[in-house]
């Protein structure tokens, strides 16, 4: 869409530009002005957005900086008009990254918050023939490893132990209670290290169960490289979690207790999200009534327990550093709806969660925690007739094969009728809808055989003679030379 928008643009009339949001209907868009950027840019200095513009006189890499560049100020614009009609018809604020990949974009749109969008502009490569250094990695180099999406707190914690260790950065060595988000080391601090690279990345990160790209992968990603897909988001979440933090929490009675709560407003939400109502007929054909059913849409499979204890550095920690997790298998009578949520609650708490909290914090008491989340996750779609259904629902298949062939519901009998030849029968599969007669005359069984010539069903035979076999016409000679044949 960037595209064909693109090579629409009037370059002798830009300040009245028209964005098509269908190829096919040209009054179907809006207007803009593509001689700017619509919201902020990274950099946000005037002088580097004029310089990113296109030139007259430009090598090749800047034309291709200037291409990027155009591309951009499109997507910045269609951005921009997505937000004023998210926020008009919906009432809903949003904030967008306008870049080349997802992990650009999703970074992008974390600069300027809320109700903001944020283009990353080129160059996005350093190149001899290119004065301005990539802006990708300036951009990259001032965030926080951890704040990279692909580079979780595992993968923090042994680049922060590789530092520490070689001592290249002055940090203090990670303790057993410091956190990714406690550590700050950049994405600068990592590449510019002596001898990085991803070889050296794989023996920093590689290990039992560790993907055997993980060092390319993890380098791509510090140099701004990500080749995810971007696919339709799903109609359902991937998770649902419920959590509470608290001022003092340190006594095992009242754990359960909010455990309880937490786990009814789960399952709960489990039915609101994950159910749908089925309209489904219940009856004989004659008297048919819609029967309301709800059906699940999807079933999680895995139960998980989080909590955070309070620890004497609390306060520098972030939201969510400390957090310790245990997951167990979701018993399946969570998903009975003719069960109460607050009996299924309690039987939860006291099957799963409260032996999942137990080795979480095996001691009995000396713990004070700050937040418990209770989630399920592991979501595995149900049968339907969805786009991203697992199957379809087999029970539907048969209803509605069933409702159709009830309103052209035909009886199939064997109709003989005489030809005038003695000992000679015509036998018709002629189908008789209900309320029809049943009186067949002979033209209208000639009729029918020629209609169904294309089938052996409904075919007019003739007996043999000899050996009494019914012969279709076109067989008849064959049949009787058959028997001439001496044995």
């Amino acid at each position: 869409m960037i595209n064909y928008n693109v090579d629409l643009l009037n370059r002798y009339d830009l300040e009245h530009s028209f964005f098509h949001l269908d190829r096919h209907e040209p009054t179907v868009g809006f207007t803009y002005d593509a001689t700017r950027l619509c919201g902020s840019t990274y950099p946000a200095d005037p002088n580097t957005i004029a310089a990113a513009a296109p030139s007259t006189t430009a090598t090749a890499d800047e034309d291709a900086s200037a291409w990027l560049y155009t591309r951009l100020l499109v997507a910045s614009h269609l951005a921009g008009y997505l937000r004023g009609q998210l926020e008009q018809q919906k009432g809903y604020t949003a904030t967008v990254g306008i870049s080349t990949s997802k992990l650009l974009a999703k970074l992008a749109g974390s600069t300027h918050k809320p109700n903001n969008q944020t283009t990353l502009l080129p160059p996005y490569t350093t190149t001899p023939t290119l004065a301005a250094p990539s802006n990708v990695l300036n951009f990259l180099d001032a965030h926080e490893i951890r704040k990279i999406p692909g580079i979780g707190s595992k993968l923090t914690r042994k680049l922060c132990h590789y530092l520490a260790d070689e001592g290249a950065h002055s940090v203090p060595a990670v303790t057993a209670d410091d956190t990714a988000d406690s550590v700050k080391v950049t994405v600068r601090d990592i590449r510019l290290l002596p001898g990085m690279g991803p070889s050296l990345l794989s023996r920093i990160l590689g290990g039992p169960g560790a993907p055997r790209d993980i060092g390319v992968r993890i380098w791509g990603l510090l140099h701004g490289v990500d080749n995810t897909e971007v696919v339709q988001a799903g109609d359902l979440p991937t998770q649902i979690s419920i959590e509470d933090s608290y001022g003092r929490l340190d006594s095992f009675d009242s754990v359960r207790k909010e455990l309880v709560s937490l786990t009814g407003s789960l399952l709960r939400r489990m039915r609101t999200d994950l159910t749908e109502k089925d309209m489904e007929t219940d009856g004989t054909a004659a008297n048919q009534v819609a029967v309301s059913k709800v059906r699940w849409l999807a079933h999680p499979r895995t139960l998980r327990l989080s909590t955070r204890p309070r620890s004497a550095t609390d306060n520098a920690q972030a939201y969510h550093g400390g957090r310790i997790s245990r997951s167990a298998p979701l018993p399946g009578y969570v998903f009975h709806l003719d069960e109460s949520v607050e009996a299924l609650a309690e039987r939860l708490v006291q099957d799963q969660l409260l032996s999942m909290f137990r080795k979480l914090h095996p001691e009995r008491s000396g713990w004070n925690l700050r937040l418990m989340n209770v989630a399920v996750t592991n979501l595995v779609e149900a049968a339907g007739e969805r786009k991203q259904s697992s199957g379809r629902d087999i029970g539907k298949m048969f209803q509605s094969q069933g409702s159709r062939r009830i309103d052209a519901l035909a009886i199939s009998e064997p109709v003989p009728v005489s030809t005038g030849n003695s000992g000679t029968m015509i036998h018709l599969q002629e189908p008789l809808h209900r309320g029809d007669s049943a009186a067949v005359t002979e033209n209208d069984v000639e009729e029918a055989a020629w209609e169904e010539s294309d089938g052996e069903d409904g075919m007019a035979c003739v007996a043999c003679g000899v050996c009494g076999a019914m012969i279709p016409h076109f067989a008849r000679e064959a049949h009787e030379a058959f028997h001439l044949v001496p044995d």
